[in-house]
């Protein structure tokens, strides 16, 4: 019987390289995601089931839930890969908000892309998940080391402990709640178009392998996270950054 992958932010990037990799194995896999088509673009590509629905809302978590619980009845492996610097969208052309109203802006918009779609999405979901389960969050290796404006890599450390009380929670039910906190990676639209070629010479230069990384190596880190062989990993941080260890 194949198992019930569900993916948040699965139309790009790594939910995309994560959700094709279990496609490819054989699940049945289910992407979530905000934008209609880039969604359903990747779902026909891949062989998935597109739901549109913003996680970072309770109704937009309780429809996915719902739709789920509906056509599968439950959930074998929980990807939470949904997020993303809010802060790189916030605009203030006139110069008009105080540091106090820009810090905050900052603050609200990554707690609710990064540490709000985990939630609402895994809580929303929880009943659903089968015994021996996985469930994995998508941190950063900001959230060792900043991100330079501290909403962004303190939203992904929330994830930590988190992680930690999901884990102990569950389980007894033999489900295991892993974390995954890449380093620089490319074929993401993380950056958007401000990715320099000297920035990107120097965060490979940080890395002891000296190369950036892909969205394959991280979705192959969590593909063995989420087998069979990795039932006895739990409540763990895992980076996947070629070495680029904090402080660097």
């Amino acid at each position: 019987m194949s198992r019930v992958v569900v993916v948040s932010g699965g139309g790009t990037g790594i939910g995309r390289a994560v959700a094709a990799s279990c496609a490819k194995e054989g699940d049945t896999v289910v992407i979530v995601g905000r934008r209609a088509e880039v969604l359903a673009a990747t779902a026909d590509e891949i062989g998935a089931h597109a739901i549109v629905a913003d996680v970072s809302e309770v109704a937009g978590a309780e429809r996915v839930a719902a739709e789920i619980g509906e056509r599968h009845g439950r959930v074998d492996v929980l990807v939470n890969n949904a997020g993303g610097n809010a802060a790189l969208a916030l605009s203030d052309p006139g110069g008009e908000a105080s540091p106090v109203a820009r810090a905050s802006a900052a603050w609200m918009g990554n707690l609710r892309a990064n540490v709000l779609t985990a939630v609402h999405l895994t809580e929303a979901l929880r009943d659903l998940l089968a015994v021996n389960g996985r469930v994995i969050l998508l941190s950063s290796i900001a959230a060792f080391r900043g991100s330079g404006s501290g909403s962004y890599g303190g939203s992904k450390a929330a994830l930590h402990p988190y992680a930690i009380d999901l884990a102990a929670a569950l389980g007894p039910r033999g489900i295991t709640v892993n974390v995954v906190a890449p380093g620089y990676t490319t074929e993401t639209e993380f950056f958007g178009g401000s990715m320099t070629e000297e920035r990107h010479e120097m965060l490979v230069g940080q890395a002891l392998n000296k190369r950036a990384g892909h969205t394959d190596d991280v979705a192959a880190t969590i593909r063995w996270l989420t087998s069979p062989d990795a039932g006895h990993v739990t409540a763990q941080i895992v980076q996947v950054n070629g070495g680029a260890l904090p402080g660097r």
